[in-house]
């Protein structure tokens, strides 16, 4: 696949990380080269913590040559200085977040929509997010993406697009063809029954 030889994994973290000896796991999956951007995503951890955290994962981040965006918060993006910001439609307006950020990383969940993938474009983002394209438990589907709507808008924008939702070893190669520019992936990596992180990234090829 075109894909190969390419950092196609946009890689979103757990919702919790307790245990000390996951920075050593993410180490062992960011050696399979295949991971673009590490997106932190603690929702409910305390920014005093959130701050600890995200100081350990850049060291690694940086390690490897992981750009590393916080969920959410802009601010905690600029304390950490780490390499950009994902924003939801309910977080910080993209222009405010800009002001905030300066010349980094800027990324916007734009769920299934042209309109909001055009005005993410046109207003400085560096990628959108769409989907999701497939059953997922890391969060709630609320809004579904398919093949079509991804086509139509890397037509409308010029931007990387990161496809997401329960993307795995089976279904991530369909979206790749249709030329989503990174796939976002979380479950598949740390909720995997099967195998551990650093394998199951192996099989996404």
């Amino acid at each position: 696949m075109k894909n190969r030889n390419k950092k196609f994994i946009y890689l979103i973290s757990p919702i919790k990380i307790i245990n000390k000896s996951f920075y050593n796991i993410l180490n062992l999956v960011f050696k399979s080269n295949k991971v673009k951007f590490f997106q932190l995503r603690l929702k409910k951890e305390s920014i005093k913590k959130k701050i600890t955290i995200a100081k350990k994962i850049l060291k690694i981040c940086e390690k490897n040559n992981v750009k590393l965006i916080i969920n959410d918060d802009p601010y905690l993006a600029k304390k950490v200085n780490a390499d950009g910001c994902h924003l939801g439609q309910k977080d910080m307006d993209i222009l405010k977040a800009k002001k905030i950020l300066k010349n980094k990383i800027i990324g916007v969940t734009c769920h299934n929509s042209i309109k909001l993938a055009k005005y993410a474009s046109s207003n400085g983002a560096h990628y959108i997010a769409l989907g999701a394209f497939y059953k997922t438990r890391t969060k709630k589907v609320i809004h579904k993406a398919d093949i079509r709507t991804l086509s139509k808008i890397k037509k409308s924008i010029k931007i990387p697009v990161v496809a997401i939702g329960g993307i795995n070893e089976k279904n991530y190669k369909k979206l790749l063809l249709n030329k989503a520019d990174f796939l976002a992936i979380s479950g598949y990596i740390w909720n995997n029954k099967k195998y551990k992180p650093h394998q199951a990234i192996k099989n996404l090829k």
